[in-house]
């Protein structure tokens, strides 16, 4: 549905995006994801029209969108703020994208209750758009934009404005919305679990690049590199030395943890980010109660802290006699007890979860 090819944006000095290459395929669910001031809502913007490029070719639904302004691209925005206009009613609210529409009065009514069935809120049209939920507001700003029946929607984090409850809710209505009216949704947001809860696939940016590319699984299994390990979830990074690399093997001492084999596919290639480290995502380490055998490799450690979030805690634990401090976590399991900070512990963990950064 749309494809960049070198696309470049400056801002006098300022140069915004930075040979931004990839395409996004009809019908998906696609985040930009990345920390402020990376490009995200500035690669979104040209995607509209709204901000003209520099360099490069973006082709929206194999048509080159030079020169195309943003009211003639099959494309429509839902913003953060919603924009919606206090003194009209829902209907008149969603009807607005309509008012040049050569369509009679009927037709255009018939069409505004389609949109509002469509984004639950049928029956809503006479209320006052003032008196509306925050979630509710979202919602007419959706039925606003696919009234138009655009190829792509375009979402500049509308949920972030929204309750920690309700932000949960509407990410679910909006990947069920995406799958009833199946066209390209593209959504920007800097918050990594509502990328990895809502998306086909994921392109992370930092400084204007897109540093990777994936399913949300491969980003949280596979990072391509320490820093997108780091901005997806959490990641412990241990200090390692690596002694060789034969027949697509490498092996490393990591530690606290000894020595390891790993895989090709567990180690990107080089980015230069420093001294190699292997990382351990939290939930691939596991408290061994009494009683309990590792499946495969454990190491002694002590609890320095405890983290307890109702159905999960967190543990700090320092491993095998070192400095080195890992994060684990452990879902709180009826009869499963809480340790406490300074218990000594044992972890079991696979060389399967470690991935290398060097």
């Amino acid at each position: 549905m749309i494809e960049f090819r070198g696309i470049h944006k400056y801002y006098s000095d300022y140069h915004a995006l930075r040979g931004i290459d990839g395409s996004i395929r009809a019908g998906e669910f696609f985040s930009l994801l990345g920390p402020s001031g990376c490009g995200k809502t500035t690669l979104l913007r040209t995607i509209a029209g709204f901000e003209g490029i520099d360099a490069g070719v973006m082709l929206i639904d194999g048509k080159d969108m030079a020169n195309v302004p943003a009211n003639a691209r099959p494309t429509n925005m839902v913003f953060q703020s919603y924009a919606i206009f206090p003194h009209m009613s829902v209907a008149e609210n969603v009807a607005f994208g309509l008012r040049r529409d050569p369509r009679s009065k009927a037709e255009k009514a018939a069409a505004v209750e389609e949109a509002l069935t469509m984004v639950g809120l049928k029956g809503y049209g006479g209320r006052a758009a003032h008196a509306l939920s925050g979630g509710q507001r979202q919602r007419v700003a959706l039925a606003r934009a696919l009234i138009l029946k655009p190829k792509v929607l375009l979402l500049d984090e509308p949920l972030s404005a929204l309750d920690k409850k309700m932000r949960e809710h509407m990410q679910v209505e909006l990947i069920k919305l995406q799958r009833q009216v199946g066209i390209t949704f593209i959504l920007v947001t800097h918050d990594q679990e509502e990328a990895l809860v809502m998306s086909d696939r994921i392109a992370v940016m930092f400084e204007g690049q897109i540093a990777q590319l994936a399913d949300p699984e491969t980003l949280y299994r596979r990072p391509n590199s320490r820093r997108v390990a780091d901005f997806i979830g959490t990641m412990n990074f241990i200090p390692c030395e690596i002694l060789s690399e034969n027949n697509g093997q490498i092996e490393v001492e990591a530690k606290g943890l000894g020595r390891v084999t790993l895989e090709a596919d567990q180690a990107p290639p080089p980015s230069g980010e420093g001294e190699p480290v292997v990382g351990l995502r939290p939930e691939t380490l596991t408290l061994l109660y009494p009683g309990q055998k590792a499946d495969e490799r454990s190491v002694k450690g002590k609890i320095d802290e405890v983290i307890y979030f109702g159905d999960m805690t967190y543990y700090d634990v320092f491993i095998g006699g070192t400095d080195v401090e890992v994060r684990l976590s452990m879902r709180n399991v009826p009869g499963r007890k809480v340790l406490e900070v300074g218990t000594e512990v044992e972890l079991a963990w696979s060389p399967s979860a470690l991935v290398l950064f060097r």
